[in-house]
This record gives C-alpha cells, sequence and structure tokens, in this order.
C-alpha cells in the first residue's frame, strides 16, 4: 500500500539511503534532493509529495535559510516540511520551528516518532 511521496532533502547519500530504505519498508514512496536547487526542482516536477524532510545542515544553503523560501513557494503551500538534523541541543528544536518547520526530529532518526509525526502532519 502507498502511503505517499517523501522528499528527503539531505546531501548525505547515506543518510538519504537509510532513511528511504526504512520509509520504503513503511509503504512509502521516496524521491531524494541532494540541496534545496534541486528539492525546488522535485517539487514543480513530482506530483503528489506529501512531505518534505530537510536536513538543516546542507552546503549550498541550510535549512534555516531555506525553509522560509521554501514555504513561500507557491509550489510547497500545504506540504508539511520536516527539519531533520544532528543539531539536538538545547533550543535547536524552537530554532528551526522559527525559521518554518512544520515539525522535527534529530538524527539519529527515531522512524516510529518521524512516522507518527508525518501522519500526525498529513491527515
Amino acid at each position: 500500500m502507498d502511503k505517499g511521496k517523501v522528499l528527503i532533502v539531505d546531501d548525505d547519500a547515506r543518510n538519504i539511503f537509510a532513511l528511504s530504505a526504512v520509509l520504503k519498508s513503511r509503504g512509502y514512496t521516496c524521491i531524494a534532493a541532494g540541496d534545496v536547487k534541486e528539492a525546488m526542482q522535485k517539487i514543480t516536477t513530482q506530483e503528489g509529495i506529501k512531505v518534505v524532510l530537510l536536513d538543516m545542515m546542507l552546503p549550498d544553503m541550510d535549512g534555516y535559510e531555506a525553509l522560509p523560501d521554501m514555504k513561500a513557494a507557491p509550489e510547497y503551500q500545504g506540504i508539511p516540511i520536516i527539519a531533520v538534523t544532528a543539531q539536538a541541543m538545547a533550543g535547536d528544536r524552537e530554532r528551526c520551528m522559527r525559521a518554518g518547520a512544520d515539525g522535527y526530529v534529530s538524527k539519529p532518526v527515531n522512524v516510529d516518532e518521524l512516522i507518527r509525526l508525518m501522519n500526525a502532519l498529513t491527515d
């Protein structure tokens, strides 16, 4: 059963591979982008993306810069963006939410927590 498309934006192929593998095993279709520019291109060419998982530490434009731009783009209207970050210090969640994230998970990703959050944001 296809639970929908997830756009994973991360510059580390290992993170994309690991997250894709576990989400695919749970019934999701995964699309990957290595940076924000590629993510913007994918969101305009791929139909039916339900949620975006955005790594906050990207080389070209970090997630804190990208979130306001993504949220302002018509292509992203109604698509929740979840910040996925190795930064799990005090205040990091709040910083992500202030930047415009709809949700926050820290790395290493607790998959059950991520899926609960995805379901809460897309139902």
